[in-house]
């Protein structure tokens, strides 16, 4: 599969994407930026250290004034960027996949890159199209400490309790445990060195997997709570006080139930995979639900398209009006503040939040041809007042829906159902593979 994605760059690492790749494409952003002032910052892989200031060298030869933040979770450079006004950036990164893996987060203007303007870079990368001109400049700015200090400003006296804080060895190791401890809670860390090989657990944490060490922690030290980030620090996943997972659509229906009481009718977007206990509390409490497809960028755009106040995605990521984006710990710190408010734990305020059944992601394997096969029989099988095509075909029911995807990263269709019941359940997945010939023969089910 090709490194160039639907919304940023990732592959492995010395194979499929080197320092000659990152030079190139900091020569092909260089050229591209309207003010030739580029943010540049890294994750914590060793690759980093290599890929990073090959970027930053293509940048300066595209003659580009380039601020580097050195080492930062995703969330921090965002924060640089809004905080100084630069337009255009890029954040080496490879997020939550495997460490051989790296890869390029790309800004250029205030929202996150599109496909139109990736094959734009494709294609000065892969032409090597670019004018020697006057070199560029470097500038050392700081990116920890401001996000760091606004976030203890933002929650400064949240009520003292015992959570562990699990980084996975990622980039939130750098200032998860300050911040959460500098605004009044009782830090316990797990994996909160920073090692790009992530010998500890993935650095998905949605991976459940991965969390066990977490659950067992919480546990044992009486926290009330657990959280654990990703390998970049934009996702968080939040555990409870047994250390069990707590699903990010159940959590955003807390952080919806907040942010609707401050702003009375905003609109909330939310990932398409997500329970609909989500939209049911957006309407309950008078907001306008925004259904949107999976992905931080595409969600990101339409939060800010419609200047919703929050939004939510399955895997872990959480935006927020105010800052225009996603960020893990701002998201922490939130629903922490949410419980202070509500004088509660996370699990007795989860016990007031409905459950449906649903099935996880359901990953079929499917050559690309049958599955743009199956979603045409499944087009033509439901009436249009039923379904919708944001990615793939979403089928609704009054108590129930089911979403057919083909992956854009493997040969696989991708099914996933929920309904009322566990009855309900089983009935629409029957339907549902009843509708499609091809289909019933590819997932027996």
């Amino acid at each position: 599969m090709s490194i160039w994605k639907s919304c940023d760059i990732r592959g492995v690492y010395d194979v499929e994407l080197d320092a000659d790749f990152a030079r190139a494409l900091g020569r092909a952003v260089g050229q591209r930026s309207a003010d030739a002032l580029v943010l540049v910052a890294g994750d914590v892989r060793p690759s980093t250290a290599v890929l990073k200031p090959a970027l930053i060298e293509g940048l300066t030869q595209a003659g580009a004034r380039v601020l580097d933040g050195g080492t930062a979770p995703t969330p921090a450079f965002y924060h640089a960027k809004r905080r100084l006004a630069v337009p255009d950036g890029v954040m080496v990164t490879a997020s939550h996949n495997p460490p051989a893996y790296n890869g390029f987060k790309i800004e250029m203007g205030a929202r996150p890159i599109d496909t139109a303007e990736l094959s734009v870079l494709r294609g000065l990368v892969e032409t090597a199209a670019w004018q020697s001109v006057q070199p560029g400049v470097v500038e050392s700015v700081d990116v920890l400490g401001s996000y760091a200090a606004d976030l203890v400003s933002a929650y400064d006296q949240l009520r003292p309790r015992r959570v562990v804080v699990d980084a996975g060895n990622g980039c939130m190791a750098l200032v998860a445990p300050q911040v959460l401890a500098a605004v009044g809670i009782e830090v316990v860390p797990l994996f909160c060195e920073p090692d790009g090989t992530f010998p500890n657990r993935s650095p998905n944490p949605s991976d459940v997997r991965s969390l066990v060490a977490l659950g067992d922690a919480v546990q044992a030290h009486g926290a009330e709570m657990g959280i654990a980030f990703d390998g970049d620090g934009d996702r968080a996943v939040f555990v409870d006080s047994s250390g069990q997972v707590a699903p990010a659509d159940r959590v955003l229906v807390l952080m919806v139930r907040h942010a609707l009481q401050r702003q009375p009718g905003a609109a909330i977007v939310y990932d398409q995979k997500a329970s609909d206990v989500v939209r049911q509390a957006i309407i309950v409490r008078g907001g306008r639900p925004v259904r949107e497809r999976s992905g931080f960028a595409h969600i990101k755009r339409r939060l800010l398209a419609t200047q919703a106040a929050l939004a939510g995605e399955v895997s872990g990521h959480f935006f927020f009006g105010e800052l225009g984006g996603d960020d893990a710990l701002y998201a922490a710190c939130y629903l922490l503040r949410i419980l202070d408010e509500l004088g509660t734990t996370l699990d007795r305020a989860l016990a007031d939040v409905p459950v449906y059944p649903i099935t996880p992601d359901l990953r079929v394997p499917c050559e690309p041809v049958a599955a743009r096969q199956i979603i045409k029989e499944l087009t033509a099988a439901y009436d249009e007042s039923r379904r919708d095509h944001l990615d793939g075909i979403r089928i609704s029911w009054d108590d129930g829906w089911a979403l057919v995807r083909e992956s854009v990263t493997e040969p696989l269709i991708t099914l996933r159902f929920e309904a009322h019941s566990e009855a309900r359940l089983a009935a629409i997945q029957r339907e549902v593979r009843a509708a499609s010939p091809l289909l019933a023969a590819t997932w027996p089910g």
